[in-house]
């Protein structure tokens, strides 16, 4: 039996203990916000926050959360959370939208970890792969999100 915190609540889950955090968000919980991508870490659809910072649920292990905090696109309680959907849909950037869960976490641990980023900051950050190509959106909306002017060189010049 793994026990763990979701979205503030307390959960518990009777899984293998190698069963990724993943499939148990979606297949055991019923969240099915985060993403499956690609499997090994690589794409980023699947990001959610263990105790407040950015991982990959597709290659984390149940039993590496025992007692732990979990946060997925659920939430109901994060400002920043917030401020970054209000900011995504002001820049337009969901496309075909299946990348956006895990985008959206990525982009709120590095507001929490840095309130003001600067496009290197938010390109060190954001390894997550869009299909749709909306990294120069992805940047200007973090920007509106921290409440700072992009520069010119982060500007969304309304292309995809």
């Amino acid at each position: 039996m793994h026990q763990f915190q979701l979205n503030g609540r307390p959960v518990q889950v009777d899984v293998e203990d190698d069963m990724p955090l993943l499939w148990v968000l979606r297949d055991e919980l019923g969240h099915t916000g985060t993403k499956f991508g690609c499997g090994i870490a690589a794409c980023g659809a699947c990001t959610v926050h263990l105790n407040g910072g950015a991982v990959r649920s597709c290659v984390v292990p149940i039993s590496a959360v025992a007692g732990q905090s979990v946060q997925t696109i659920e939430t109901q309680d994060d400002a920043i959370l917030t401020r970054l959907q209000a900011a995504w849909v002001q820049h337009q950037v969901p496309q075909c939208g299946y990348c956006q869960s895990g985008m959206l976490m990525a982009a709120t641990a590095l507001l929490r970890e840095n309130a003001k980023p600067s496009d290197a900051d938010i390109d060190a950050a954001m390894t997550n792969i869009c299909r749709c190509g909306t990294y120069q959106r992805v940047r200007a909306a973090i920007h509106t999100a921290a409440g700072a002017s992009p520069s010119a060189s982060g500007r969304d010049k309304g292309a995809a």
